[in-house]
């Protein structure tokens, strides 16, 4: 069993002062999936001093659950990092050559993999826990024939000046007005088919260590019949990327935590309600009756109904300090196969 307590030390998460934590995972795997907003929320400077903060304040649901005996792979958004590598490539373009999208994805993939280890660490360390914390730059293979190669569908970055813009476009660029009617960079979101390194994931995971994995979704490549991998220009969505890594480690269980409760029904309107439980054919129902947010709750959804289709057993979205209540079924929003409709979890 992990100790839950360290020697000179308190654990820097008062929710795990003072209390007895015993394995009771059994060595069962999860994969949390955290948004890169919960990093860099909207609204303050993206400092990475401001980033680094939110970091450490993030880790305790990850540290609850290392605690408790759980194998975890650990999956980060990049949005709002992803966006501003790509003004700062926008604004030096007359300076310095341009490094294309896929490559800022793994620069980001790096420098949020280097926040959490670190901060993941050191909460670890403060916990009473030697369980050991690894990085993994990890490529997301996807079909160069997906319809978003075709017609990009992923709004990112932040907005963009109209003369700008035009520059943009003249270089070949996608720029178009967003649902706020913001000018921003529109990009390819493929499918991800498979994570290339989730052998090495399940490997590491399976002796205990705690993965970062296909952070930012993955590096987005695709297999030349010649050339092997090569990369493309693209984004991944990370809760497919999750849901995807969790089917190919054999994880039990996908945590996707976010800034809101769980999932609503009739979302943006006075009916609004939470749903704490949902079959894989109710959460259908949801994402066809387009009441979710298509950039928002609907790929969370969507990858949840992934997971469990494919064999996981349950899939949980759940507020971002609400892991461990939403492992146990008491907060957010729970998805199971419909094949356990009737049954309860174990």
């Amino acid at each position: 069993m992990w100790r839950h307590t360290w020697p000179g030390k308190a654990c820097p998460f008062p929710s795990c002062r003072g209390a007895d934590a015993f394995v009771t995972a059994h060595g069962r795997s999860v994969v949390v999936a955290i948004g890169g907003n919960a990093l860099s929320p909207a609204g303050e400077s993206a400092s990475v001093g401001n980033q680094f903060q939110h970091t450490r304040d993030s880790m305790e649901p990850i540290v609850n659950l290392a605690l408790q005996g759980w194998n975890i792979a650990v999956v980060h958004g990049n949005g709002p990092q992803v966006g501003d590598e790509l003004q700062r490539n926008e604004v030096a373009r007359s300076k310095v050559e341009q490094l294309p999208l896929g490559v800022l994805v793994a620069a980001t993939a790096g420098w949020i993999g280097y926040m959490i280890q670190q901060s993941l660490q050191n909460a670890l360390e403060a916990a009473g826990s030697d369980r050991r914390v690894v990085t993994l730059i990890t490529q997301s293979l996807v079909d160069p024939d997906d319809p978003s190669m075709h017609e990009p569908v992923k709004f990112i970055g932040r907005g963009i000046r109209p003369g700008v813009a035009d520059e943009l476009r003249s270089e070949g660029l996608r720029i178009e007005r967003d649902s706020r009617g913001n000018l921003r960079r529109r990009v390819p979101s493929p499918v991800p088919v498979k994570i290339c390194e989730s052998r090495m994931v399940a490997e590491l995971v399976a002796r205990g260590d705690i993965v970062i994995a296909a952070g930012g979704g993955g590096i987005p490549v695709y297999s030349d019949p010649l050339l092997g991998l090569e990369g493309v220009d693209a984004v991944v969505d990370k809760d497919r990327a999750a849901a995807l890594l969790g089917h190919e480690i054999g994880a039990s269980v996908l945590l996707i935590l976010t800034d809101v409760e769980g999932v609503y029904e009739d979302w943006g309107t006075d009916e609004a309600r939470l749903c704490p439980r949902l079959t894989a054919s109710d959460a259908r129902a949801l994402i066809d009756s387009g009441t979710l947010g298509a950039g928002s709750m609907g790929p969370k959804v969507e990858a949840a109904v992934h997971f469990v289709e494919g064999g996981g057993e349950r899939a949980i979205i759940a507020a971002l300090h609400d892991g461990p209540a939403g492992l146990a079924g008491s907060s957010g929003t729970t998805v199971t196969p419909d094949r356990m409709a009737s049954g309860g979890f174990e």
